[in-house]
């Protein structure tokens, strides 16, 4: 499968799993702020995400604000993981750096499952790293100050894709982080003067990676530990992320 099209969940599965799921597999491309289901929707297909594709979890509270729980690119998949498929799902879902996807009905995957127990291992032990994931953002978000937690962001977003450049505006970090867009706009231009990113229409350019971890908290740290320990090789690594470009 070519790059753009791979999803590291997928890939490490055993062959005669790939072959249960493959009939099943649809490609579709997807835009930025695609919504996938929204709480309360029926959720009838997992989606992988391909590439530098990039989808979020996001919880709306009471004020209409949505807080982000859980980003998740080419190292897994949203959508009925351990359901059966068709349950109301709890969050929404969001497409934040459009691309291709791979989808397939749930009702697929869990007739795939029942006829092959390492296939069922597998997406038990992922929904152990992403519930690891919503922990640690659950625990950041209440310790972690915001120039912090808007490093680690970016960071997610560059380990899993395959370009400095992060299609996303000031709002929608704001939004995502539950914070006023003013908060953000002060900690943007702070990183900026210091030369760690650069800002574009509607995109933000991470030009010193090494700058951006040291203001950022240890939790990506701890999430790619859990899921080097649980699915080793899943998480994307050092090796798949992109030559940062001049701005």
């Amino acid at each position: 499968m070519e790059e753009q099209f791979s999803n590291n969940l997928l890939q490490t599965l055993r062959p005669q799993d790939r072959k249960l799921l493959e009939p099943s597999l649809e490609l579709v491309v997807f835009t930025s702020g695609m919504l996938l289901f929204e709480a309360g929707d029926d959720v009838e297909f997992v989606h992988f995400p391909c590439g530098s594709s990039l989808a979020s979890f996001a919880v709306t509270l009471e004020n209409g604000a949505p807080v982000e729980t859980a980003l998740i690119g080419r190292e897994g998949a949203m959508g009925g993981i351990v359901s059966q498929g068709r349950l109301p799902a709890y969050a929404r879902a969001v497409v934040r750096v459009g691309g291709p996807f791979l989808r397939m009905p749930c009702i697929r995957l869990e007739a795939a499952k029942e006829r092959s127990a390492p296939l069922r291992n597998v997406f038990a032990r992922y929904a152990d790293c992403l519930l690891a994931q919503i922990f640690q953002s659950v625990a950041c978000n209440a310790v972690h100050g915001i120039e912090a937690r808007t490093a680690k962001w970016l960071l997610a977003a560059l380990d899993r894709t395959n370009s400095p450049e992060v299609e996303l505006t000031q709002e929608q970090l704001a939004g995502m982080l539950g914070v006023g867009r003013t908060y953000v706009s002060r900690v943007l231009r702070d990183l900026r003067e210091a030369g760690v990113v650069a800002t574009r229409r509607g995109r933000l350019v991470i030009q010193d990676p090494k700058a951006l971890r040291a203001t950022s908290c240890m939790c990506n740290e701890a999430v790619k530990q859990h899921f080097q320990e649980v699915l080793s090789g899943v998480y994307p690594s050092a090796q798949e992320c992109p030559s940062v470009r001049s701005a």
